[in-house]
């Protein structure tokens, strides 16, 4: 099969965050990726628990300084860059002092999840997309993983759709379990609208988008569907096999099973 130019966007990857099944398929799936010859780029946010020091994160300050609005507010993008050595994979860092830098993932030192968790993920996936446009670098394949990715497949079929760097991207929705606790608030729709990505298109969800509507919307968008973990909502199972597309079933050998399954979401031409 052809090489292929891969875009990993992930809620978490390890060694910034935990180990868990997220952050090390965050780690792994790229480094598998680009050591089968395949041209990769990775994006997580900047989560308040990084290191920048242990890390080794530096700005990039050719590919900061945009301004993004969410919610009628002006939110300035920091994009930063580190490598893990052990997997020879450059990752990027979506930042911003509102909704990351200063704060933890999801929940708040409480356990609580972040009010504004809607609008950290709209941040977020504006925030690599417009990143990418930067690099001027044309994905093949978007491979979103985590909730806060969800929104993602949803700004690629409507918002970006006639980008150059995106208008024959294909994206792929990996679920995994519940990580989300709260709902996402009533003006989530609201502060979803961008360009051709309009509160209109999602009449046929609920008002207070929770974890399984963000899901929803994701598979709704999506080329192709993996299933990244056991024990993965039976609702949400039916969902994507409803919608006739695509879909990986769960393996641990996913190396040679994820570069099978993106040939048949990109075939070569």
């Amino acid at each position: 099969m052809a090489k292929k130019k891969i875009l990993f966007i992930n809620q978490e990857i390890a060694p910034y965050v935990p180990d868990n099944n997220l952050s090390v398929m965050g780690r792994e799936l790229p480094r598998a990726m680009q050591d089968m010859g395949h041209e990769i780029r990775t994006f997580m946010p900047k989560w308040g628990t990084i290191n920048e020091r242990r890390g080794q994160l530096h700005e990039v300050i050719r590919l900061s300084g945009m301004n993004l609005i969410i919610n009628d507010t002006d939110h300035p993008l920091i994009i930063k860059v580190a490598s893990i050595p052990t997997a020879r994979v450059q990752v990027y860092f979506i930042d911003n002092d509102d909704y990351f830098s200063k704060r933890q993932m999801t929940a708040d030192e409480a356990g609580v999840d972040y009010a504004d968790n809607g609008e950290r993920a709209i941040f977020f996936a504006r925030g690599v997309l417009e990143t990418v446009k930067k690099l001027r670098w044309v994905p093949d394949i978007i491979h979103c993983q985590g909730w806060m990715t969800a929104v993602v497949p949803f700004y690629i079929k409507t918002a970006y759709n006639d980008e150059p760097s995106f208008r024959n991207t294909r994206v792929i929705t990996s679920l995994f379990n519940k990580s989300l606790n709260k709902e996402l608030g009533d003006d989530f729709k609201k502060c979803l609208e961008y360009r051709d990505a309009k509160a209109k298109l999602l009449t046929s969800y609920s008002d207070n988008f929770d974890f399984d509507e963000l899901e929803k919307l994701a598979i709704d968008y999506s080329d192709g569907i993996v299933i990244a973990e056991n024990n993965i909502d039976e609702n949400l199972l039916k969902h994507a096999k409803k919608k006739g597309i695509p879909l990986q079933e769960y393996t641990e050998a996913f190396a040679d099973a994820y570069e099978a399954f993106y040939d048949q979401i990109y075939p070569d031409e």
